[in-house]
Order: structure tokens, then C-alpha cells, then sequence
């Protein structure tokens, strides 16, 4: 492989990408003490394909126009841009360990609904800020959106991007990735900003179920489906999508422009909506997840459902590692604990004097004031508690109260009968 020493002012260190309309490099800029990525555009002004050429030029103006024109984090900044000996060249933010979506739109790989939610959500409002400043994409597609190491959202690459007031950003032919372009792109009627959204919903069908919405054995019949027909429905290709999630990105794929969002925002503020329902679905769920498991736990027998209901609002539910330690040794502490799973040893002057398992309790310091622990609770394995503040239990309903004192403290007492030492 042989590299350019420098393009322009800045010294190659190596190649990171190559694409179809150029090469990526790597390199320094000693001025600001930041890395950069410099795209290279393999076309040269004097090619002999002068269509190639052609439109080369008006790829690299038009990213060209972006230096310092866009400004917001989830759009990846382009610094400069120059020609140096019939090259053309672009210097843009490199972003060290990034992966684009097309790595989780695949069906083996595909991301948790909260992360997809997420993600199309950052590149909506993304969007609206480019299209508030006269810039639409033209090319939304899931190779387009890259992820740094942590995560956070990057729109690159708007080398066909339409610019307000500019007549350098048409490109001859068909302009876009046919599997995301909209039915107006197709058909070479009006591009507007609603054809980023449906772009951005093709993006989305695909991030769901790993498949896009369109597919076909060649170019034409793909294209024909774009314009007339309606894509697989959603559940049918991942079941854990709920109707108003199938229906927000369907919206988005709608065929008219006018029946699609009318901005980036509105997509982003439903995708809010849909996501409040998916975490408040999530809430419901673990909490009678958790409600069936203390349910089946001995302590719990003599409570009424409506009792468990408000010690676990009351109560926190946590969890330990083998080996963590719960409580300590001489600390004050006025919280009561239940073993939900796993088991505990109890320890006092660094030696174990007994354990405790699943329905199991400790914590009767909590009943003498200022009193201290009189011993120490470790994880012995992974271990599940139900955790309640003594004052907390005092804004419990008077039965809530009265039940589950009198189940704690026979508990204790039983334990005590036993031969055991009650362990706080």
C-alpha cells in the first residue's frame, strides 16, 4: 500500500477506510493537537471520465460548503478542504474505535429496543438541525451513522447533500443508496427534508429487524417496490415491537411526503412517546416479576397481595456479588432485609457464626434506637434483597405495618428457638 507523505498541510500516518468515492487517512494536526481524518476523493480533476470527474468536483464543493457551516454534536465536523495537485481532499473529525449501525442490522446482532430507540431518535434531531440550516442529506443509511467508543451518535459523510442557494450539489443520475432512498428520489421529483425521514425510517425498520424493508434481485424491480409497495410488517420479523412502535416508523415510510413527519422533530417526540411506554411496560413487568417472587417466598405468606405491593414500593431491591459485604459490623443502621435469593453468611470478629437463605430476614437492630450492628452480612453467592427503611415502613398502611412486624419478629424469635444467633 502506498501512502501520500502528506495531503496538503497535514503528514499521513496511515490509511483507515476506503469507499467508493475516496480514500480515508489518518493524520495530526499540530495546530489544534487533534487527530483527523482527511478524505481523499479518487477521482482527480484531469481523469478521463468526465462524468466521474464531474461529479466529483461536485461532491467535494459540496462537502467543502460544510466547513464550519455545521455545528452540533451528533454531526461529524468537517475542518477544511483543499486541492493539492489535481486532488481533491476534505479534513474531518476522526473518531478512534467507531463502528457504523450497519454492524447491528443484522438479524444475530441486532441492538436492545431502548438503544434503537435511542440512537434514531439522536439522528432525527440531528436531521432537523442540518435541515433548519438549508442541508438535506440525501444519503441516510445505516454505513452513514457511525458510533464513538461511548456510544454517542455521528451523521457523516454529505457528499450529495442539497444546499440551500447552491448549484453545485446536483449529482448526475441517481443520487443516494437505492435501498434508502425515498419514492420522490426515485421518481427525480422534489427532494425535500421529509425525504431524510423516510430515509431515516428505512434506517430504523432495519436497525429493528435486520432486514430493510425492500428487497429485490436487481435494481429495477427494487426501485418499482420503493414507489408502489408496502413493506413486511414489523412484528412479523421481531414480536417484541409493540403496535405504536411498528406504526411510528411505518409513518415515516409513508409514500406521500406531505403523510410523513413533517420535521425531524416531530419523529423525535414521537420516538419520545413510544419510549415511555416501552419503559413503562418494562416497570410493569419487573414488577410483577418481582411481586411472584416474594409471593412464593415463606416470609411472605400471611401478606395480601395488596400488602406485598406496598413493601415493594416501600422497599429497594438490590443485589449483592459473592462476597460483597451487605452490612458491617457496628454500624448504625435502621433497615430491615429480606433475602429474596441466594445466601449470606453472618460474621462477627471476621469469623463466620452462621447463614441465612432465600426468605430469610435480618436487621431486628432496627427496632432499638441508635443501636448498632452486632454483626456482619456477606454475599456468599449472588445474592437478592428487599431492602425497607424502618421510617419508610411507618407511612404503610396500619395492617401493612402491624403484619409485617409480627411476621419479622417470629421470624427472629423462631430463628432464636432454633439454636441460632440472631445475626443484627
Amino acid at each position: 500500500m502506498n501512502l501520500p507523505d502528506k495531503i496538503g498541510k497535514y503528514r499521513i500516518i496511515n490509511e483507515v477506510g476506503r469507499g467508493s468515492t475516496g480514500t480515508v487517512y489518518l493524520s495530526h494536526d499540530a495546530y489544534y493537537g487533534r487527530d483527523v481524518a482527511i478524505k481523499l476523493y479518487s477521482a482527480e480533476i484531469s481523469g478521463e471520465d468526465e462524468g466521474k470527474a464531474r461529479n466529483t468536483r461536485k461532491m467535494f464543493f459540496t462537502e467543502a460548503q460544510m466547513v464550519g457551516h455545521l455545528h452540533h454534536p451528533n454531526i461529524l465536523p468537517i475542518y477544511d478542504a483543499g486541492v493539492e495537485k489535481d486532488r481533491y481532499y476534505v479534513v474531518m473529525e476522526h473518531v478512534h474505535g467507531a463502528r457504523t449501525l450497519a454492524t447491528y442490522c443484522k438479524v444475530g446482532n441486532l441492538l436492545p429496543l431502548d438503544d434503537a430507540l435511542r440512537i434514531v431518535f439522536t439522528c432525527a434531531r440531528a436531521l432537523h438541525y442540518a435541515h433548519s440550516r438549508g442541508v438535506i442529506h440525501r444519503d441516510i443509511k445505516p454505513s452513514n451513522i457511525i458510533l464513538t467508543l461511548d456510544n454517542q451518535v455521528r451523521i457523516i459523510d454529505f457528499g450529495i447533500a442539497l444546499c440551500a442557494d447552491s448549484e453545485i450539489s446536483r449529482i448526475d443520475g441517481i443520487a443516494g443508496s437505492p435501498s434508502y432512498m425515498s419514492p420522490e428520489q426515485v421518481k427525480s421529483e422534489e427532494i425535500t427534508a421529509r425525504s431524510d425521514i423516510y430515509s431515516l425510517g428505512v434506517v430504523m425498520y432495519e436497525l429493528l429487524t435486520g432486514k430493510r424493508p425492500f428487497r429485490a434481485s436487481n435494481l429495477a424491480k427494487l426501485l418499482q417496490q420503493i414507489v408502489y409497495a408496502t413493506p413486511p410488517p414489523i412484528h412479523q420479523l421481531r414480536s417484541e415491537v409493540s403496535e405504536d412502535l411498528e406504526d411510528t416508523v411505518m409513518r415515516a415510510l409513508r409514500k406521500p411526503p406531505e403523510e410523513r413527519y413533517k420535521n425531524g422533530l416531530e419523529f423525535a417526540a414521537k420516538l419520545t412517546k413510544v419510549h415511555q411506554q416501552l419503559r413503562n411496560q418494562q416497570k410493569d413487568y419487573d414488577e410483577q416479576e418481582h411481586f411472584d417472587i416474594l409471593r412464593g417466598l415463606r416470609f411472605f405468606h400471611d401478606f395480601s397481595h395488596g400488602e406485598i405491593r406496598e413493601l415493594m414500593r416501600a422497599g429497594e431491591w438490590l443485589s449483592y456479588a459473592d462476597g460483597q459485604q451487605i452490612v458491617k459490623e457496628g454500624d448504625l443502621d435502621d433497615r430491615f432485609y429480606i433475602i429474596v435469593s441466594g445466601d449470606v453468611a453472618v460474621m462477627s470478629g471476621g469469623k463466620i457464626v452462621g447463614g441465612m437463605g432465600a426468605g430469610e430476614c435480618f436487621g431486628e437492630t432496627s427496632y432499638v434506637l441508635d443501636a448498632t450492628r452486632r454483626a456482619s452480612i456477606v454475599a456468599r453467592d449472588d445474592v437478592t434483597l428487599l431492602r425497607l427503611s424502618s421510617t419508610l415502613l411507618e407511612t404503610l398502611s396500619t395492617s401493612c405495618q402491624l403484619r409485617f412486624n409480627r411476621v419479622f419478629l417470629r421470624t427472629l424469635i423462631s430463628r432464636l428457638q432454633g439454636g441460632g444467633q440472631a445475626p443484627q
